[in-house]
């Protein structure tokens, strides 16, 4: 590994991951790292920087990333649009309750960086609602493709039915839930051709964080040049 970033001070960026791979299209293997900035009693780390050294020319060129804080931040090489040449899979845990993750990925050919995957725009696309029915009941309502799910709730805890149900199973108030943000994005090639699709995990909570009722699941793989919707699964736990 190149040491142009070795340093320890904590108010200098230090390398926190690094892979290698051909992501400028000339197949040479380039070394692809990022930088941060850390301190020494905890695990959070600042400026977060995506730099990528030709392996040709050995020229570095950095990115800053929009959201570029938070913990164990990683890095994945894999072609995602079909092209023959790896991209960048970038993804930072945030440390919070939700289990929220922030993930870029960039395509590198030629030395330019473009932005192909941002986390922010799939949470504005990818909407849902979430509504408590009667008998037991939950309706998960994904908009951007129009499409229905029913999540059966009846073997919670009775003491939790029974706040929200009467005896008859009827809902005593309307209640709502919610889907989080991203809390998860693999590369999978599904169909073994040697292009990544991505799998979007994002929870789905009853009337608090805490109270789980399950997963969406979404995959998306490149097309048009942007990633769009293949399949959409809601997963639940057994009992």
């Amino acid at each position: 590994m190149n040491n142009f970033y070795s340093m320890t001070n904590s108010n200098q960026p230090i390398i926190v991951s690094f892979a290698r791979g051909d992501v400028t299209g000339d197949r040479v293997p380039d070394n692809v790292y990022l930088t941060g900035i850390t301190s020494p009693d905890s695990p959070f780390i600042q400026n977060i920087t995506l730099l990528v050294q030709d392996g040709r020319t050995g020229v570095v060129n950095s990115v800053q990333l929009r959201e570029n804080a938070g913990y164990n931040p990683t890095i994945f090489l894999g072609d995602f649009t079909g092209n023959g040449v790896d991209d960048i899979l970038i993804s930072i845990n945030t440390g919070g309750s939700g289990g929220i993750m922030y993930h870029y990925i960039y395509s590198f050919v030629k030395n330019t960086a473009q932005l192909l995957f941002d986390f922010n725009i799939y949470n504005e696309q990818y909407q849902y609602e979430i509504i408590y029915k009667d008998n037991y009941k939950v309706e998960v309502v994904s908009k951007i493709n129009n499409k229905k799910y029913i999540i059966d709730i009846s073997t919670k805890d009775p003491e939790y039915l029974n706040e929200i149900y009467d005896e008859n199973g009827k809902l005593k108030s309307p209640i709502t839930g919610f889907v989080n943000p991203l809390s998860g994005l693999y590369p999978v090639d599904f169909d073994s051709n040697k292009v990544f699709e991505l799998l979007a995990y994002q929870k789905i909570a009853g009337r608090y964080n805490a109270d789980s009722l399950g997963y969406v699941l979404n995959t998306l793989g490149w097309h048009n040049n942007r990633f769009g919707l293949q399949n959409q699964y809601v997963a639940i736990l057994g009992y």
